[in-house]
C-alpha cells in the first residue's frame, strides 16, 4: 500500500474508532462538562499522547505478543480495569460543589485544585491502560505496514494518528463547552459525574471479569 493510500486508510479507520463510545470518549465529555474547556483540551492532549505507548510497542512488534500471550493480555486487562474502577469510584463519590460555576457562561472555568498536569495524566492513563488497544493497533497497522516500511514513514503514521485523536476530541470538547450546552448540564454536575463514574466502573468490572474467561 502506497503512502497516500495508507494515510487515507489510517485516517478513516481511526476516526471511526475514536468516535466509538468508550473510556476516552466518556472521560473527555466528563472533563469538558464538569471542569471546562481547558480541562477537556488538556485531557484530549493526554489521550493523544497515550497513543504513543501503543504506537511504540505496535511498531516494535509487541502488539502481537500481547495479543497472543494470555499472561500479558491478562496483566494489561487487570491494570486497565483497576484504573477504570478507580476513576469510577471517584466519580460515584462526587458531591455538589461550587467550584464549577456556569453563571457567567464562561466555558473555561475549572476547579483551581486541578492542575494542567493532572488533566494530562488522567487522559494519558485512560488511553494508555486501555486493554483493547493492543488488538486494535495490531489490526490497524497490519492494514498498512510491511517489512519494507521505512522508519520515517512509520513515525509519520504515529504522529498522524495522535494528531487525529487530539483533533477529534478537541471538537468534542468544543461542542460540550458551548455556553448553552454546558449550562444545561452543569446544574446537575455531580449527578453527571456519578453517572460517568458508574459507566467507567462498569467498564472496569467487565475488563476484570473478562480475565477469568
Amino acid at each position: 500500500m502506497d503512502g497516500l493510500s495508507a494515510f487515507a486508510t489510517l485516517t478513516a479507520v481511526h476516526l471511526l474508532a475514536a468516535a466509538t463510545p468508550g473510556p476516552d470518549f466518556a472521560m473527555v465529555i466528563r472533563q469538558s462538562l464538569l471542569a471546562g474547556r481547558r480541562a477537556g483540551l488538556l485531557t484530549s492532549l493526554g489521550i493523544a499522547l497515550g497513543l504513543s505507548v501503543h504506537i511504540a510497542y505496535s511498531a516494535a512488534g509487541l502488539a502481537a505478543l500481547i495479543a497472543h500471550s494470555a499472561t500479558w493480555l491478562t496483566a494489561f486487562k487487570l491494570a486497565g480495569g483497576a484504573y477504570l474502577l478507580y476513576l469510577g469510584w471517584k466519580g460515584l463519590r462526587a458531591r455538589p460543589t461550587a467550584t464549577t460555576d456556569a453563571s457567567d457562561g464562561a466555558p473555561d472555568s475549572a476547579p483551581v485544585h486541578e492542575s494542567a498536569l493532572r488533566h494530562l495524566v488522567r487522559g494519558f492513563l485512560t488511553n494508555a491502560l486501555n486493554p483493547k488497544a493492543p488488538l486494535y493497533f495490531l489490526a490497524l497497522f497490519t492494514l498498512v505496514l510491511s517489512p519494507a516500511t521505512p522508519l520515517p514513514r512509520l513515525a509519520a503514521y504515529g504522529v498522524w494518528l495522535m494528531a487525529l485523536q487530539f483533533a477529534w476530541f478537541s471538537l468534542v470538547t468544543l461542542f460540550f463547552t458551548q455556553p448553552r450546552v454546558r449550562a444545561a448540564f452543569l446544574g446537575c454536575g455531580h449527578w453527571l459525574e456519578r453517572a460517568f463514574g458508574a459507566a467507567l466502573a462498569v467498564l472496569g468490572l467487565r475488563l476484570l471479569l473478562s480475565t477469568e474467561r
